[in-house]
């Protein structure tokens, strides 16, 4: 039977469990989990499940895979194409996404969730564990949070590693790369209330470290889910700036050329007493039968090098492996 995944703010894990009943829109009570990909293709995202419970700790046989490390060649192709859009001042910015793949030689989805208890606070839970595949993560990112009349989210980018905080402070071009997502979100969000950005922080999450800006908007007026979820969707640290029609075909071009899950960074997202919260799904591992994938994104801009993104690409999946299979 289908599962459904969602660490809250509280650090309770819940569970969701199938048969769902899927609607286009959002139920007016109960609990209901807003599942979709990065296209929001789905026309039923909304899943309420039979019953809703609190993850407990299980056992499950370790999980070990046989991993594949993505080739560098189609990325280093993508890149150049990203950075010729960029010169062409046809983007600022694009996301482009490279997948490890590999096949389960013991355990199975149920070692993932096991691990979801050892996870920092800094790391919010998610997943589908369906009976044909899924996905599980941990992911630092909140899409946005709709509660009493304010929207709260943020924006994250720019990447390290945690001894680096020092140089990392003080990095040109992460800083450009954070300010990039932060500013956006503020132009998209100004028109809808009153806005109040915090100062850039670093976000700590162990062996990787994040720019991370707080940002809460008191609304003019009552926002439906939906509308919210197609203007924060996909965030300015995933999707590519400006965002236009021309730059989102480029960027599902670029992801699907690379293998990337569909699922990744797609907002996953919980309904609970008139709350509502979407965690964007990266820091994730996606399965369908023993055939597993490892997906990591990284921000392209003018100042980035093939040699920087790559090594920052494979330092994202290490900490995601150490994470959920260690």
């Amino acid at each position: 039977m289908d599962r459904a995944v969602f660490g809250t703010k509280e650090g309770e894990i819940l569970v969701g469990h199938g048969p769902f009943t899927t609607f286009a829109e959002p139920p007016l009570s109960g609990v209901a989990f807003y599942r979709n990909d990065f296209a929001l293709s789905e026309p039923e995202p909304w899943h309420v499940p039979a019953r809703v419970e609190l993850l407990k700790p299980s056992e499950a046989d370790p999980l070990k895979i046989d991993w594949i490390e993505p080739e560098v060649e189609p990325f280093a192709k993508v890149f150049r194409e990203v950075s010729d859009a960029i010169s062409r001042g046809v983007i600022e910015k694009s996301v482009p996404v490279v997948t490890a793949k590999g096949r389960a030689t013991s355990g199975g989805p149920d070692s993932l969730l096991s691990h979801l208890f050892n996870t920092p606070k800094t790391l919010r839970p998610y997943g589908w564990i369906g009976e044909d595949g899924g996905f599980l993560g941990a992911t630092p990112e909140v899409l946005f949070r709709l509660f009493d009349g304010r929207i709260y989210t943020m924006a994250l980018a720019g990447t390290a590693r945690s001894e680096e905080a020092g140089i990392f402070a003080v990095d040109d071009k992460e800083i450009r790369e954070h300010e990039f997502v932060a500013q956006t979100l503020v132009a998209k969000l100004s028109d809808l209330g009153m806005v109040r950005k915090n100062e850039r922080e670093i976000l700590d999450l162990g062996k990787l470290i994040h720019f991370q800006t707080l940002i809460e908007v008191e609304l003019y007026q009552h926002e439906q889910i939906g509308k919210l979820i197609n203007r924060l969707h996909p965030t300015p640290a995933l999707g590519p700036l400006p965002r236009t029609e021309e730059t989102m075909s480029l960027l599902k071009d670029w992801r699907e050329r690379l293998d990337c899950p569909p699922e990744f960074g797609a907002p996953f997202g919980l309904l609970r007493d008139g709350e509502f919260e979407a965690l964007v799904a990266i820091r994730m591992i996606g399965w369908k039968g023993d055939e597993f994938v490892l997906p990591s994104g990284c921000g392209v801009i003018q100042e980035s090098r093939l040699v920087n993104e790559w090594r920052e690409l494979a330092l994202k999946r290490a900490a995601v492996r150490e994470l959920l299979t260690a």
